[in-house]
């Protein structure tokens, strides 16, 4: 693989300069990827376990759990707000310039929800704040991916734009990774009582070093030569949104609605499994992470899969299939989680997350290349990111509903909708150039 040369490949084109090397590259838009899903997930992980207890008082264990889950959906809503917003600069100014500062805010928002008061020291303020902290959280998310994304398959060589993209993706099981593995380290290391009044705080201060790699990384990055190309051939839009609704409006939808099923497959496989595991089911907090962890290296594997065969095949037709066997998973969900064998709850996730990295491996490249290179990060993003609203920002909160009212049949049904309607936007959407 040598990453040098003229490329045109479908919409996704490179300029005759020069790229950065492939290592330097890859190791940017993995670290960076990384840290912003630590961030999010240790997050995702404390809403589960923590908050709860410190920032919802209720004689309810269900509905401050739910309350935690409700702060977390406010990330999602941040991020079509930080995808526009980064978006615009980055095919203004620039990837690189961009994604520094969506570390940034992302970090700081982490890493100051270290020092947040709990709800016994300063009342009502206290989950203000934390929705504050999660709001910015969300917005430098927002701008995260679709840089990163962007970053890798606009240095990709011809024939690699699927492998090159996986590595943004492989940022998230090593960012769930390092999350639930210092909690679970946590846990297992200090009493019940030390780890909820002090210890739950670590995981947001190690962030601090954590950004600290990921912009010593990025800051050591040129421009990519799709947008050198763009700065060459013509000025970039003023309005960068503006110009995606009027010209690629039908690519937007489309893109958004065929990210759905990674979303909703990925909070059920492990907000709310964490959630109902260790609460309706009752397994121990540190025993279910460690079934969580085993199960996340299926994701890393799925996204490994999916990006060698992607390139064989296309992005496209990787996505179609993960989409078809994740509307069956939905049947397998109440059956396996309910049985009240946790090998079997394990074998669920496992399976789960396997798919997940099948409708997720490939959006490194699918989504990018919808798009021309002068409103790619901003249509990238916002694809991205409204799907996530739609997929994810509120299935903790809706599978626990479900899952209290119905039962976790109607939680398998939820799953199946949303690959369900992943799989007709890719359907009708036409065939992308990168195929």
């Amino acid at each position: 693989m040598h990453p040098t040369g003229p490329v045109e490949t479908g919409r996704i084109m490179t300029a005759t300069t020069e790229r950065a090397p492939a290592a330097r590259v890859l190791t940017a838009s993995l670290v960076g990827t990384a840290v912003e899903f630590y961030d999010f997930y240790i997050y995702a992980t404390a809403a589960a376990l923590v908050f709860p207890a410190l920032f919802f008082p209720s004689d309810s264990p269900s509905a401050q759990l739910m309350s935690s889950y409700a702060t977390f959906a406010i990330a999602f809503i941040a991020r079509p707000v930080g995808a526009v917003v980064f978006g615009h600069f980055g095919d203004r100014i620039g990837r690189k310039s961009t994604l520094v500062w969506s570390l940034m805010l992302m970090g700081g928002s982490t890493m100051a929800i270290a020092f947040l008061p709990t709800y016994a020291m300063a009342g009502w303020i206290a989950p203000l704040l934390l929705c504050i902290l999660r709001f910015g959280q969300g917005l430098g998310l927002g701008g995260e991916w679709g840089g990163a994304a962007l970053l890798a398959v606009e240095n990709a060589p011809p024939g690699w734009k699927a492998r090159f993209g996986m590595f943004p993706q492989l940022g998230a099981p090593v960012g769930f990774i390092a999350a639930n593995g210092l909690f679970l380290l946590l846990g297992l290391m200090l009493s019940p009582q030390d780890f909820l009044d002090w210890g739950w705080r670590i995981p947001f201060l190690a962030s601090a070093l954590l950004v600290a790699v990921g912009l010593w990384v990025r800051l050591k990055l040129t421009e990519t030569p799709a947008f050198k190309q763009v700065l060459e051939k013509e000025k970039p839009p003023m309005v960068p949104l503006g110009e995606l609704f009027r010209d690629h409006w039908k690519e937007t939808i489309g893109g958004t609605f065929g990210v759905v099923a990674c979303f909703c497959i990925y909070y059920i496989a492990t907000a709310f499994a964490l959630g109902y595991g260790t609460t309706t089911l009752g397994y121990p907090r540190e025993l279910f992470l460690q079934v969580q962890l085993v199960a996340i290296l299926f994701m890393a594997g799925g996204i490994v899969w999916a990006g060698y065969w992607s390139d064989a095949k296309s992005p496209r037709l990787v996505l179609t299939v993960g989409c078809v066997l994740a509307v069956g998973a939905g049947f397998l969900l109440a059956p396996m989680i309910g049985s009240g064998d946790l090998l079997l709850v394990g074998a669920f996730l496992s399976i789960l997350l396997l798919l997940m990295g099948f409708v997720y491996g490939p959006l490194g490249a699918w989504l990018p290349g919808l798009f021309p290179a002068r409103v790619r990060y901003t249509g990238a993003s916002v694809a991205f990111n409204v799907g996530g609203v739609i997929g994810g920002g509120f299935t903790p909160v809706a599978a626990q509903m479900l899952a209290e009212q119905g039962g976790l049949s109607f939680v398998g049904f939820y799953l199946s909708l949303a690959a369900a309607l992943s799989l007709v936007a890719l359907l009708l959407l036409r065939k992308p150039s990168l195929d």
